[in-house]
């Protein structure tokens, strides 16, 4: 269990970086290299742009979860 959530914490960190480095910031980013650039005239933000933001939310619960996870099990 400890090696999974080992292995577990490194995939997440891995691509948590690569999605924060794909999120627009003020003067575009990365996201439009993939289609982020465009954007919808009623939202604020494109789908794609709304799509990575969830997977940054989730790889960051999984990254969250593993951590609390490997801290539980050193401790014991």
């Amino acid at each position: 269990m400890k090696l999974f959530l080992q292995i577990l914490l490194i995939a997440t960190s891995v691509l948590l970086v690569i999605a924060v480095l794909l999120h627009r910031g003020r003067g575009g980013g990365l996201s439009s290299l993939f289609g982020g650039g465009m954007q919808s005239s009623l939202a604020g933000s494109s789908v794609a742009e709304k799509n990575l933001d969830r997977i940054t939310l989730l790889l960051g619960a999984i990254w969250l979860i593993s951590i609390v996870g490997l801290g539980l099990l050193l401790k014991v």
